[in-house]
């Protein structure tokens, strides 16, 4: 099994911390997810911050 490693996804509108999520340390370039935002209240891209 590969190495994961732990990252917080922010919010790219209100820069607030929402997710916690994993992926692999070989996995190239930035994650960025659509996820619900609590503080906007709707659907945005969130960013992957360590």
């Amino acid at each position: 099994m590969g190495a994961r490693v732990t990252m917080t996804l922010v919010c790219t509108e209100c820069s607030s911390r929402n997710y916690k999520t994993n992926r692999k340390v070989t996995q190239k370039g930035q994650l960025e997810l659509k996820k619900f935002c609590p503080s906007c209240k709707r659907h945005t891209v969130h960013k992957e911050t360590k």
